[in-house]
C-alpha cells in the first residue's frame, strides 16, 4: 500500500470513527455519547484502494475525504452539515457576534469603496471616519477605480485585532485626502439592529439573530425603551434564522413568570432530555401588552421564544407560519479547523408541540416547503392554510394551538404583494435605490443642508415628481428602462424606498431609514392595530379579534 493510500485510509477512518463513536455533548472532556461498531469502514477502505489503483486520473486524497464527509452528513437530516476549514471562521463569527476589523459598513459605489456608516464603539468612529467617506488607498495601495471586489476589500480591511492599517479617505467638501491610521479591534455584530419608540408608549425591537451577545443587547434595548415610558412592546422576529438556544431562553425569560417552562428537548440519549424554565432573576417585561411578529423565515431560536410566549398566553403572535426548524445541533471541530454540526435532539414548546417540520419525504421535498407555501397561497390567504386536527394542542388558558412544524400565529396577517412588479424587482436587483440616493445626497448639499434633524426630515421631506424623474432617468442609464404600468403598480414603494435610502445617507438607519420603511410595512402596521388584542390576551388568556380597530392608522 503506497503512502497516499495509507494517509487517506488513516485520515478517513479517524474522521469517520470520530463521528460514529461519539461526541462531547456535555462539554466534559472525554465523555462519549455511546459507542457503535461499524463494519462498513472496511468497505470504505476497499473503495479508496480500488480508486487509488485504477482511477483514470490521479485522485486527490483530501478531496475524497471531504466528499465522503459531505455524503455522510447530507444523508442524516436537513440540518446536520459539514463546514470546510475555509468557511469555519466565518460561521463562528456569525454565532459569536463579532469579527476583527476597523468597524465600518461599506459598499462599492461606481468602483469606489463607500462607507455606509462606521459602527458604534469601533476604531473607525473613534478616529472620526464618517458616513459617505470614500476609501482611496489602503496601506498606500490604490483601491479606487480598479474593479475591486467585496472579497478583496474585506481581505484588506479585516485582520487580527491590534494590527494597523493606513487609509487615505476622500471626504465631500475637503480638497485633500485625509489619512487615518486605524488599529483593528474586535467589532461586535449587533443582533438588535434597531429599536425605538414607534409610537408613544409603544416600543419596537427588531432582533436579527441569536448570537453570543444577543441577550445583553436585547436587555439593554428593552431597559432603554422602558426608560422612555414603554407600556407595550412589538418584538420583530421576521427573517430571524435563530442561533444559540440559551439566548432564546433568556429572552423568553424576560416575559415569563418564574418556573414557567420555556422549551424542552428530546433526543435518543438521556443527556439530550432537557427542560428549561423561567427564573425569578430575569423578567424586565413580565407585564404589558406583548406582540411578536414572525414570518416564514423565523426559525429555531425565534420559534422557541414565540412558542413559549404563545403557550403561556403571555403575548400575541402575529404574521404567517414560521419556518419549522426545531433541531438542536452540537459542533465537532477537527484539527484542520473544519467542523460538523450534528443534530442530537428536537425542540418542544411548553404545550408539547414539536417545532420541527417533517423531513421524512427527502431533502428535495423539504427544501421545496417554502416555495410550496407561496404557490399554495398559504402566505397570502388564511383559508389556504391546512393543519390536521390531530395536531391540536392547548395553551395554559385552553386556547387551541397547532403542531406539525413551525409556530402558527394567533392573528394571521398576510404578506402584502399588491405593489410588486417586474419593474420594482429590477430596480431592487440592481441596487439602484441605494446608488441613486448616494448620488443625490452627494450632489445636492444646498437642498439638504436645510434639513438639520431626522425628525424634520421625516416630517417635511417629500419625494417630488422631479426627483422621481431624475431617478427613473438614472435607472434607464443603468439598464432598467422605464415601465409605466410597473411604476403605477409600485409607485408608493418606489417613493418609500427613495426616501428611506436618502434618509439613511443623511442620518443613519435608526432614525431615518427604518422609520420610513415602517410607515409602509403592512404587517407591522396591522400588528400595531392588534395591540388592544394583545392587552386583552394578557388579562384574560383569550384572543378577541373583535377588539381590533377598523379605522386606518395615521401614516405620513
Amino acid at each position: 500500500m503506497n503512502k497516499l493510500l495509507r494517509i487517506l485510509i488513516s485520515g478517513l477512518t479517524m474522521i469517520l470513527l470520530g463521528m460514529i463513536i461519539g461526541f462531547q455533548l456535555t462539554g466534559r472532556k472525554g465523555e462519549l455519547a455511546g459507542s457503535y461498531e461499524q463494519p462498513g469502514l472496511g468497505k470504505l477502505a476497499e473503495l479508496i484502494q480500488f480508486i487509488e489503483v485504477n482511477y483514470v486520473d490521479d485522485p486527490s486524497g483530501q478531496q475524497m475525504i471531504e466528499d465522503a464527509i459531505y455524503g455522510i452528513m447530507n444523508g442524516l437530516d436537513p440540518h446536520s452539515f459539514y463546514i470546510p476549514a475555509s468557511q469555519s471562521t466565518a460561521m463562528e463569527e456569525q454565532l459569536e457576534g463579532g469579527f476583527d476589523g476597523i468597524g465600518v459598513v461599506f459598499n462599492l459605489v461606481e468602483d469606489t469603496i463607500y462607507i455606509e456608516r462606521p459602527l458604534a464603539e469601533s476604531p473607525s468612529i473613534n478616529l472620526g471616519i464618517r458616513s459617505a467617506d470614500r476609501i482611496i488607498t489602503v496601506d498606500g495601495e490604490n483601491v479606487a477605480g480598479i474593479g475591486i471586489t467585496r472579497e478583496q476589500v474585506l481581505e484588506r480591511l479585516k485582520g487580527r485585532s491590534g494590527t494597523a492599517v493606513s487609509l487615505e479617505i476622500l471626504r465631500r467638501g475637503t480638497p485633500d485626502l485625509l489619512r487615518f491610521d486605524v488599529t483593528r479591534a474586535r467589532i461586535p455584530v449587533n443582533s438588535v439592529e434597531f429599536s425605538y419608540m414607534i409610537r408613544p408608549g409603544i416600543g419596537y425591537i427588531h432582533l436579527s439573530r441569536f448570537t453570543e451577545h444577543t441577550y445583553e443587547e436585547f436587555r439593554e434595548a428593552l431597559l432603554e425603551l422602558k426608560g422612555q415610558d414603554m407600556q407595550s412592546l412589538v418584538l420583530d422576529l421576521r427573517g430571524n434564522p435563530g442561533g444559540y438556544m440559551s439566548k432564546a431562553n433568556k429572552i423568553a425569560d424576560e416575559f415569563l413568570e418564574s418556573g414557567e417552562l420555556i422549551v424542552s428537548t428530546k433526543g435518543r440519549n438521556s443527556s439530550t432530555m432537557q427542560s428549561y424554565h423561567a427564573t425569578s432573576s430575569i423578567g424586565a417585561f413580565e407585564q404589558g401588552a406583548l406582540l411578536i411578529l414572525i414570518d416564514y423565515n423565523s426559525a429555531s431560536a425565534s420559534e422557541i421564544v414565540a412558542g413559549a410566549v404563545q403557550d403561556h398566553d403571555r403575548g400575541l403572535i402575529v404574521g404567517v407560519r414560521s419556518f419549522g426548524k426545531g433541531l438542536v445541533q452540537v459542533p465537532r471541530k477537527f484539527e484542520d479547523n473544519s467542523a460538523i454540526r450534528l443534530v442530537i435532539s428536537k425542540y418542544y414548546t411548553p404545550s408539547g408541540r414539536c417545532i420541527q417540520k417533517p423531513y421524512d419525504q427527502g431533502e428535495a421535498a423539504y427544501e421545496a416547503d417554502i416555495l410550496n407555501r407561496f404557490e399554495s397561497g398559504e402566505l397570502f390567504h388564511e383559508q389556504n392554510v391546512s393543519i390536521p386536527d390531530s395536531l391540536l394542542y392547548q395553551t395554559d388558558a385552553g386556547r387551541p394551538v397547532y403542531g406539525g412544524g413551525g409556530i402558527y400565529p394567533d392573528a394571521f396577517v398576510p404578506i402584502d404583494t399588491t405593489a410588486n412588479s417586474q419593474y420594482l424587482s429590477e430596480l431592487l436587483a440592481q441596487d439602484l435605490f441605494r446608488l441613486f440616493a448616494f448620488r443625490y445626497v452627494d450632489r445636492n448639499p444646498p437642498i439638504l443642508r436645510e434639513i438639520e434633524t431626522s425628525e424634520r426630515y421625516l416630517e417635511s421631506f417629500s419625494i417630488s415628481p422631479s426627483l422621481i424623474g431624475a431617478f427613473t432617468r438614472f435607472a434607464e442609464s443603468k439598464g432598467v428602462p422605464f415601465d409605466e404600468i410597473g411604476y403605477a403598480t409600485s409607485a408608493e414603494v418606489i417613493r418609500t424606498q427613495l426616501k428611506a435610502f436618502i434618509g439613511r445617507h443623511l442620518f443613519g438607519n435608526d432614525v431615518a431609514y427604518y422609520p420610513v420603511l415602517h410607515q409602509r410595512d403592512n404587517q407591522l402596521q396591522q400588528a400595531l392595530d392588534l395591540l388592544p388584542v394583545a392587552a386583552e390576551l394578557e388579562g384574560s388568556g383569550e384572543v378577541n379579534l373583535a377588539l381590533r380597530r377598523t379605522s386606518p392608522l395615521p401614516m405620513d
